[in-house]
């Protein structure tokens, strides 16, 4: 498919006239085939800038376009080609991690949903709890099941919220490997958000650094380093967040 992955012009959203704006005058152009990483402390709009990205927000201003629909007009058939993971959004308890991954493989309309369940157990290490309850796993069991979710119809669009949140440090790197290649066999794009600076050298060609709504700064993580005179990327993250 020929053109970004996803536009985005003058994003804004404002929960309430006397308050500061959530996201204002968000601007970027993600191109497929890349990992971006969408950088801020608490607070500083990646979650709301998340949300609207979803249509789950409602934009007070501003456009997106996501593989070349217009989220405001035709988001639907932008979502059934993207997917979206976060370790903190629960799936139903009481329903096995066979049967939740059937549910949303139902909703994408995965063609041959049993094997492609299975391939995904497979490689995310599922296949011995797929029949428990999801609400008996443990927090990096779900983080999982979240990512295998969010790969079930071969996105090529991936919206990453903490994806490695509540890992060890081997399965995490496990993970890390396995976007990567994801990305480079699909050329899906995948914007990130992350509070892993480490995560996010290693995964990302770029990032956008926010702060109260803002982009305040972007570049590849080596060119920010290097234009604040800093050792790595988290000494980026505290400079801009420590600035007044």
């Amino acid at each position: 498919m020929n053109g970004p992955a996803l536009v985005v012009e003058g994003l804004a959203k404002r929960f309430a006239p006397d308050r500061p704006p959530a996201v204002e005058d968000l601007t970027f152009t993600l191109p497929r085939g890349a990992t971006w990483g969408l950088l801020g402390g608490n607070g500083a709009g990646k979650t709301t800038t998340i949300a609207m990205l979803l249509g789950l927000l409602v934009p007070s201003a501003g456009r997106i376009l996501a593989l070349g629909h217009d989220m405001a007009k035709d988001r639907f058939a932008a979502l059934a080609r993207m997917n979206f993971s976060s370790p903190y959004i629960a799936l139903p308890h009481r329903l096995s991690v066979r049967e939740n991954l059937e549910v949303y493989a139902h909703l994408y309309n995965v063609p041959r949903m049993r094997r492609r369940i299975a391939e995904l157990a497979e490689e995310m290490a599922l296949t011995e709890f797929l029949d428990r309850p999801a609400g008996e796993l443990s927090a990096g069991q779900k983080t999982r099941v979240a990512l295998a979710k969010a790969l079930l119809n071969r996105p090529e669009l991936l919206l990453l919220d903490e994806p490695t949140a509540s890992l060890d440090p081997d399965t995490a790197d496990w993970v890390r490997g396995r976007l990567e290649a994801y990305r480079a066999e699909s050329g899906a794009a995948i914007l990130l958000a992350s509070h892993n600076m480490a995560e996010v050298e290693r995964l990302c060609a770029h990032v956008l650094m926010l702060k109260r709504g803002r982009v305040v700064d972007q570049g590849a993580p080596a060119d920010l380093v290097r234009r604040y005179g800093r050792a790595d990327l988290e000494q980026v993250f505290l400079a801009i967040a420590r600035a007044a």
